[in-house]
């Protein structure tokens, strides 16, 4: 008789990972659950969440009668997510901590410490995605040699495996898994890939695991918790004072404590002002904030970015993208927000300059732009660089149309009288 699938589920105290634990074993898998731990914290009151979320995990494995372990990536979750997170903000940047999280611990360290230290024939996690394959395929990778070195060869029939979005559209978070390697995501099953949370819910309620399904769903920065984020970020990076600016009529507003305390598309708080604000531009060299009177004003649209190398799901970019060096698809910087249909341009460096069909709101140098065709997740790339404004632009044009008019009216660059 064969010996039973070996699954290794990653389980965070909460309901998602309990239910796909469940799932996993209920298909008749050899499940071992295992709680990471990655940041050493106490909240408000002097407890240690983490602790109450390792005692959550280890509860699901006893009612699922499961063996449980728990392991520490604390010092790799500092060097390789915090740190990348302080160097971002220190750059004037808005890093994505989630997606950096699981490209390099939960797809990279936890699962290497299931598949090379507990056996795993494959890992699981309970988020919301799909693969292009089914279980027993992932079983199969387990015996099929990856080609190893730098290069490919270019000829090699590969076996890519496509990263899909999950039947619960809402809750659809293969934009947190854009980064995943290819290694990874082909020895990993998602066993809530077909399920709505709703439903979720319901199995949690109906197997007696109740103390995960009253549970708050986590929100937001993990290692910042319910703190004020900027008490919270005071605590790594020196305070680094300038001024806030109106972008109409470069006015001072008002002083902030630092350029990084701020992201596009943020409301301002600026003293003695009743009116909102909004943060359309950052001045890295004199550390100034410039910030408009509206919440859809124009300095807040673009249309264009540019991202560093993409990472591609399957490897290497589309098709046709390396054939017509551009292609339509749709991206996201924000998880949950709507699709938005554009055109990638390739570069000879592995970038992407990305054109949206219609400007944006508060594209974010230091987010990903995470593609999408159909209901493929393709990859994605980190924000670099934007294209001018709506804003910048209509003065460009209001200048040029003044300037053609005073040049047709015979007046030259002297004064008026």
């Amino acid at each position: 008789m064969l010996a039973a699938r070996h699954v290794v589920c990653a389980l965070s105290g909460g309901v998602d990972s309990a239910v796909a634990a469940l799932l996993l074993k209920r298909r008749g898998y050899q499940v071992t659950g295992v709680f990471m731990k990655n940041w050493d914290s106490l909240d408000e009151r002097g407890v240690c969440t983490a602790d109450k979320d390792c005692e959550d995990a280890y509860k699901v494995c006893q009612i699922l009668d499961i063996p449980f372990h728990q392991v520490s990536f604390v010092k790799e979750y500092w060097n390789e997510v915090f740190s990348d997170f302080l160097n971002e903000y220190e750059k004037g940047r808005t890093p994505n901590p989630d997606i950096t999280c699981n490209r390099h611990i939960k797809f990279n360290c936890f699962f290497h410490y299931a598949v090379d230290t507990l056996g795993a024939d494959a890992v699981a996690t309970g988020h919301y995605a799909r693969t292009s394959l089914e279980d027993e395929e992932v079983f199969q990778q387990k015996h099929i040699k990856r080609p190893e070195g730098l290069f490919r060869n270019r000829f090699e029939v590969r076996n890519v495996v496509k990263l899909l979005q999950a039947a619960d559209n809402f809750k659809d978070q293969t934009f947190f898994l854009s980064q995943v390697s290819q290694d990874a995501l082909r020895r990993t099953i998602f066993p809530l890939g077909g399920l709505t949370k709703q439903f979720v819910k319901k199995i949690a309620a109906e197997n007696r695991l109740h103390h995960v399904l009253q549970k708050k769903e986590s929100m937001g920065i993990c290692f910042v918790g319910k703190r004020n984020f900027e008490n919270f970020i005071l605590q790594y990076l020196q305070p680094r004072p300038g001024n806030f600016i109106s972008i109409e009529d470069n006015k001072v507003l008002g002083t902030h404590q630092g350029w990084f305390l701020y992201t596009l598309g943020q409301r301002a708080r600026i003293g003695g002002l009743r009116e909102p604000w909004y943060v359309v531009e950052k001045d890295g060299a004199k550390g100034d904030i410039f910030v408009a009177p509206r919440m859809d004003h124009p300095a807040l649209y673009r249309d264009l970015l540019r991202t560093n190398r993409v990472h591609w799901v399957t490897e290497g970019p589309p098709a046709a993208l390396v054939r017509d060096k551009m292609m339509e698809c749709h991206f996201r910087f924000r998880h949950q927000m709507a699709l938005v249909p554009c055109v990638l341009t390739l570069n000879q460096d592995g970038t992407v300059w990305v054109t949206a069909v219609k400007a944006v709101r508060a594209l974010t140098p230091g987010q990903f732009a995470v593609f999408y065709k159909g209901d493929e997740c393709l990859g994605s790339g980190k924000i670099l660089r934007l294209g001018p404004s709506a804003y910048t632009l209509q003065r460009g044009r209001s200048r040029s149309r003044a300037a053609s008019e005073g040049s047709s009216d015979g007046a030259g660059p002297g004064p008026t009288p």
